[in-house]
């Protein structure tokens, strides 16, 4: 068998996903990606010489059939990365129920239902793992307009908690990185203002970069962080200090 770590990265084929699963193939894992764009998969699969299913986080059956598949393909899954998640952004009294649902079902539905199926079916048998949940900021600090993202990424941060304390006697580490203000696909397309008034927050005086991100990821997945579990690592540039 492949003495290589299998490193499964949900939401893994675009933005800060696809720079995570870049530095860990670097880093020598072999890569699973997870994702619901079959043509985005594919080709970030291909350019990294990885492997990719298609799968909805939010639905539990889909999640515990991938695992089986990955596990059935890789022996064991050694690294999580729970990366996917989406916006829906409107003020609270104005947003619609299935704006919230949907929100919550990926961001934080999506988590448990990875977390829950890697551990039951590798990670604790394997007595060994490291989980690493994308939380966000705002689940620190909140945001005008972003109820159901704030909540569901504030719903990571303690799962993530949870999660590490109840899996560290079995050897499984789990953190959180939390950024703040990222250079993405989305953020790319704010109106120049809002990007000065978000910059005028930031003592750095700039966004960060996937890259970044990417780099905490693999510290907290790989072993120079042996000792680190439960925790969460925020990169804003001192936006929150």
């Amino acid at each position: 068998m492949n003495d290589k770590k299998t490193a499964v990265v949900t939401g893994g084929a675009m933005g800060i996903g696809k720079a995570i699963s870049e530095r860990l193939k670097k880093a020598g894992c072999n890569i699973v990606i997870i994702d619901v764009d079959e043509e985005k998969a594919s080709s970030a699969a291909a350019q990294l010489g990885a492997s990719y299913h298609i799968c909805d986080v939010s639905n539990p059956a889909k999640v515990n059939e991938t695992v089986d598949k990955i596990i059935e393909n890789n022996g064991k899954i050694d690294i999580l990365i729970n990366n996917a998640g989406i916006t829906s952004d409107a003020l609270l009294m104005r947003m619609k129920e299935n704006d919230w649902d949907r929100v919550i079902d990926i961001n934080l539905k999506g988590v448990f239902n990875f977390i829950s199926a890697v551990l039951k079916k590798s990670m604790m048998r394997q007595r060994s793992g490291t989980i690493v949940n994308i939380a966000s900021i705002v689940g620190i600090t909140g945001n005008p307009g972003q109820a159901n993202y704030s909540a569901s990424k504030a719903g990571v941060i303690a799962l993530t908690k949870t999660a590490a304390k109840e899996s560290a006697s079995r050897g499984i580490r789990v953190n959180a990185v939390a950024p703040g203000f990222i250079e993405t696909r989305m953020t790319s397309e704010l109106p120049d203002k809002v990007k000065e008034e978000f910059l005028r927050n930031i003592p750095m005086n700039r966004m960060g970069t996937g890259e970044e991100v990417a780099a905490a990821d693999e510290f907290l997945a790989l072993e120079k962080s042996s000792y680190i579990t439960g925790q969460v690592i925020i990169l804003d540039g001192g936006m929150v200090m």
